[in-house]
């Protein structure tokens, strides 16, 4: 367990970031090397490495270099971790608002049997 919580902070913290948000989202569409991420964002190449080297740690990017160029692709593996904890915590407070709900059905019920 607390392996998992580890690597969910760590997925957390690289998602925390928006440049990386955007890496990750562009990669949802496919493969693409380290300059054509880097494009839309106004930082030094070294700047943006950094970005993609917390995304490599993390394990939701892998990267391959080719010669020069680095050719990055997304790890759904390790994005599909933070999706299972956002369903159960979806699941957790559906459970907790029927549970509510069928309370105040059963108070306001009571209150027009008064």
């Amino acid at each position: 367990m607390a392996n998992n919580a580890m690597a969910l902070d760590s997925i957390f913290h690289a998602l925390a970031d928006p440049t990386r948000r955007a890496v990750i989202q562009r990669l949802g569409r496919g493969p693409a090397t380290v300059g054509e991420l880097a494009e839309p964002f106004d930082m030094a190449l070294p700047s943006f490495m950094k970005h993609v080297g917390i995304l490599e740690r993390t394990g939701l990017i892998r990267s391959r270099k080719s010669g020069r160029i680095r050719t990055c692709t997304l790890e759904q593996k390790n994005l599909a971790a933070a999706e299972r904890w956002f369903a159960d915590q979806r699941a957790t407070w559906a459970s907790r608002y029927q549970n509510l709900d069928g309370l105040l059905e059963k108070l306001t019920g009571e209150d027009r049997g008064s």
